[in-house]
């Protein structure tokens, strides 16, 4: 009868079990497609020590039972010796025909894995406490609620997928985010009459800035989207019906460069009504438009009437530097202050406006190309006691 196999302590080892010459525990063990995998520990028995200068672990038998465990409920053991960043590879992988936005987040959430030690963790190593810790600390290090609740709607998936394939439990990414994580967005007001008045005002008489007048009382009059806007080829623009036709947007990502994009969403397609004023805004653009050397032509669209000084397009970003600028500048000379304006706070002013001169909100879905007529009808509770004042008015003259 052979002699049992025993440790430095001479303890008896059991099948699969060996300690090796630096004292470390390992054991052996078989998948259920019969690969071999080995799993390490400083120890044998929860109880005994850890090393001087080791990070703690479980012991080699309580991670010996947490394998079976697995085995038994057809678990891939130790998370496939995934990791989070592996894990989120393997989920984008799989996502195909995505928008541009969408696989540009994809990569930027990889990319921030990729720095991160919480994208070098074993997914089964992964716990709630873990998951809500890391979102924390993101935003304690700057990162705004938007881009945190971007990360959690990439991972969140990503560890269903781990769970759907029996490789973990339990998915650490399933809470509410606002349980966690501070809301921190700031809510976007539309501009009051006297502040619209007053931007339009100091924008036009602006010597740097009344080049961009047109663009903005556009933006302000239309609810297009700041996308939708410098897509517009001259070929969108209807004198004679006295319409936009929208339907694209462009898009600049990094990495891909200028791309021709369907809008935003279905309702996104749709013929915007132009008023006398917004049609003499693009006349006057495309009178100023300069030819470039080489017209740019972009996914087979080409004629687009807002070009920088090297003749291609603008994009978004431009426009918001724009508006930065422009209320910097304005702050800078006038006591009474001009609240943060952003391409899409002309949006939002606009559908503020419609909705004030009671517009039918089916009407203004449609303008605004809201794919749920919640949003539409959100825009309603935005207004204040102006409107409420001159509905009261109203009514009572029995109008």
């Amino acid at each position: 009868m052979s002699e049992k196999r025993r440790d430095s302590r001479g303890r008896i080892l059991h099948n699969g079990e060996i300690q090796m010459p630096d004292g470390r525990y390992r054991y052996k063990y078989m998948d259920a497609f019969g690969q071999t995998h080995y799993t390490y520990s400083w120890r044998l028995d929860k109880n005994d020590r850890m090393p001087a200068g080791k990070k703690t672990e479980a012991s080699l038998r309580e991670k010996e039972r947490q394998i079976a465990a697995d085995l038994f409920d057809q678990i891939v053991p130790e998370g496939g010796n995934l990791t989070v960043t592996d894990l989120v590879e393997k989920y984008v992988a799989l996502k195909t025909g995505v928008r541009p936005t969408t696989e540009a987040g994809y990569r930027s959430v990889i990319n921030l894995l990729k720095k991160e030690e919480f994208g070098r963790k074993r997914i089964d190593k992964v716990k709630i406490s873990d998951a809500k810790a890391w979102l924390i600390r993101l935003q304690k290090d700057g990162r705004g609620f938007s881009s945190i609740r971007t990360i959690r709607g990439i991972l969140r998936p990503a560890f269903q997928l781990a769970v759907d394939d029996d490789i973990i439990r339990k998915n650490p990414f399933g809470f509410e985010l606002a349980t966690v994580v501070y809301n921190d967005s700031v809510t976007r007001e539309a501009l009051t009459r006297e502040q619209e008045r007053r931007f339009l005002k100091f924008v036009e008489g602006d010597q740097h800035f009344r080049k961009y007048y047109d663009g903005i009382y556009i933006l302000l009059n239309t609810g297009l989207r700041i996308s939708e806007m410098v897509g517009l080829t001259k070929a969108d623009i209807d004198f004679q019906n006295m319409k936009i036709n929208v339907d694209h947007q462009l898009q600049r990502y990094n990495g891909i460069g200028y791309r021709v994009v369907e809008p935003k969403t279905e309702s996104g397609v749709r013929q915007v009504p132009m008023t006398s004023e917004v049609a003499e805004c693009f006349r006057r653009i495309i009178r100023a438009r300069v030819k470039p050397k080489a017209e740019p032509v972009i996914d087979g669209y080409a004629g687009f009437l807002f070009l920088d000084k090297d003749g291609r397009p603008m994009v978004a970003m431009h426009w918001e530097k724009y508006f930065q600028h422009i209320c910097e500048k304005y702050n800078k000379i006038y006591r009474v202050q001009m609240p943060k304006v952003t391409p899409h706070v002309c949006r939002h002013t606009f559908c503020s406006r419609m909705a004030a001169a009671r517009m039918n909100p089916k009407t203004l879905q449609y303008i605004m190309g809201h794919s749920d007529i919640s949003v539409t009808l959100n825009t309603y509770t935005h207004l204040g006691f102006e409107e409420a004042s001159e509905e009261v008015r109203r009514l009572a003259s029995g109008q």
